[in-house]
């Protein structure tokens, strides 16, 4: 038999070497548990938890926020800025820079 007679093929002769080696290739890419699924899981959860982690950091800086807007100091500093609100005896003037107007010539 020259299929044997390869210094590459000859491990093969025997039984268990095919067998464990069948077993292995099922393992990492056929299997339902298979490696390259694992592969997929493990990344997965990875992105997952920096999702977490970047979302309890938005939830602490909402919380920072809503102290502030608990004191009546912040809260009227958020009504002058976001909603230009205003005191009875206060004029409030709004300024522009040329660079800060949006001019579209092509509408």
């Amino acid at each position: 038999m020259a299929f044997y007679k390869h210094k590459i093929l000859k491990p093969f002769k025997n039984i268990f070497i095919l067998i464990i080696t069948g077993f292995v290739i099922w393992m990492i890419f056929f299997d339902a548990n298979s490696w390259i699924i694992h592969h997929e899981l493990n990344s997965d959860i990875d992105d997952l938890e920096d999702e977490k982690e970047y979302y309890l950091k938005e939830i602490e800086k909402d919380n920072k926020a809503i102290k502030k807007l608990k004191t009546e100091e912040g809260l009227e500093k958020f009504a002058r800025e976001s909603y230009y609100m205003k005191r009875d005896n206060e004029e409030i003037y709004i300024i522009e820079y040329e660079d800060s107007i949006n001019n579209n010539k092509d509408e």
